[in-house]
């Protein structure tokens, strides 16, 4: 598969070009958004990060989740207690209601820091928003491109077990969470194929930059 387009369609369309990074989990959207910061200078932000930041900082949100799932999710870190992320993933990807319970919590505010950090860098005339969940988080307005990171669903499962150390189980839940490869097709501008060799994927890049 080489690089393709589709159908643009509700995007931000001020003067700044923000190009969103999207694919399912494990298909190496953290890959290509490093090259874009490394190799092109693009500012980077990233709802991983900002999502973590939710379960770190923001006590609001910590107290909802403690207050409904207790003390199995909690590990002591530096003398500190601090959410366990794997325990707590296993059960929001084991039950869907739990998961959107969550999402409900950790999308608006990943809204809200996009908003914050985007304000802060309106002067950079282009930068790029990885965003696992682009679509789910209904987050595509604050993208003027958005660009799919595709690997077959065969490459999710050994990069999940090489990254990850998960079971098929494992996976197969976390992909299976996320909407489709097929219909994030449908709804992205680019197709980056990030099935080959990585610098195939750097060689799509520099031709949509270039």
């Amino acid at each position: 598969m080489k690089v393709s387009k589709v159908k643009t369609r509700n995007r931000w369309n001020g003067h700044q070009r923000r190009i969103g990074i999207t694919g399912g989990i494990a298909s190496g959207k953290s890959s290509i958004a490093k090259y874009l910061e490394t190799s092109k200078n693009f500012p980077i932000l990233d709802a991983d990060l900002f999502a973590r930041e939710a379960l770190t900082k923001n006590s609001k949100i910590i107290l909802e989740v403690l207050g409904r799932y207790g003390e199995q999710i909690t590990k002591q870190k530096d003398c500190k207690e601090e959410i366990n992320r794997l325990v707590l993933g296993e059960i929001i990807f084991s039950d869907k209601k739990e998961k959107l319970w969550l999402e409900s919590l950790i999308h608006p505010f990943v809204r809200k820091r996009f908003d914050e950090e985007l304000s802060k860098l309106r002067y950079s005339p282009r930068l790029a928003l990885v965003i696992p969940l682009l679509f789910e988080a209904n987050l595509h307005d604050i993208c003027s491109e958005i660009w799919l990171i595709y690997c077959t669903i065969e490459q999710q499962y050994e990069r999940l077990k090489l990254r990850n150390n998960f079971n098929d189980k494992q996976s197969k839940h976390r992909i299976e969470s996320q909407l489709s490869i097929d219909q994030k097709r449908q709804l992205c501008d680019i197709i980056i194929d990030n099935s080959g060799t990585i610098q195939s994927s750097y060689d799509q890049i520099d031709t949509l930059l270039n």
